[in-house]
């Protein structure tokens, strides 16, 4: 096999692993199914290319890991250059989720598949899957997030935190899969809308009263 049609084959495994990890889930999602939708014969070409099955769901994620680095941290930077401003912190992560997203179905799928993982708690399914998140500018952005809350509990930041970053994963895959379908039950906001709408709502959960 040569390193081109090495290099050819693993992208198509990715390009159909991301589809399918998103239908059907990371955990559920047929190995099988998704080698014969990459067109190969070879059964074991997942193992081969990635060695596990979480290896292949790292693969998927590294994708857009540099688009989403370059963009939140850039948007960070420009949060940094309003100290105390709590939505410019929330935006650094919603907007280039939401970006992400409209790029198109590897975009949609990604978001999708992130969602899964947190709400399943399955981040540390593999030291992959976490460099993969890692090398996003995600975690700078959620510190930030966490220095400018107000004062509480830290037991209560960590709650207002989790349930945050499945609020907003949930919210935009909820539109990527909306984009997805031709016909959709409610309109769609456009970008900057639904990007200010979600910031505004998120801003309102983290500041919320603490009995």
């Amino acid at each position: 096999m040569s390193n081109d049609s090495g290099a050819e084959t693993r992208q198509r495994l990715i390009a159909a692993a991301s589809g399918a990890f998103a239908e059907h889930g990371t955990a559920n999602a047929s190995l099988l199914d998704i080698t014969r939708q990459a067109g190969q014969r070879n059964r074991g070409a997942v193992h081969y290319h990635f060695g596990t099955r979480e290896g292949l769901i790292a693969a998927v994620l590294e994708q857009h890991a540099a688009f989403l680095s370059e963009r939140e941290l850039a948007l960070l930077a420009a949060a940094r250059e309003r100290p105390g401003d709590l939505a410019a912190a929330v935006e650094a992560s919603a907007r280039p989720t939401t970006e992400l997203a409209e790029t198109g179905s590897s975009g949609r799928h990604y978001v999708q598949i992130v969602a899964e993982l947190v709400a399943e708690e399955r981040i540390d399914i593999h030291p992959g899957v976490r460099e993969a998140l890692e090398r996003t500018g995600g975690w700078a952005v959620f510190e930030e997030i966490r220095a400018r809350l107000p004062e509480m509990p830290a037991h209560i930041v960590e709650e207002r935190l989790a349930l945050v970053t499945g609020f907003l994963l949930r919210a935009v895959s909820d539109r990527a899969r909306a984009m997805d379908r031709e016909h959709s039950r409610r309109p769609q906001l456009g970008t900057d809308e639904f990007v200010g709408n979600l910031v505004r709502m998120i801003v309102a959960m983290l500041q919320a009263p603490v009995e």
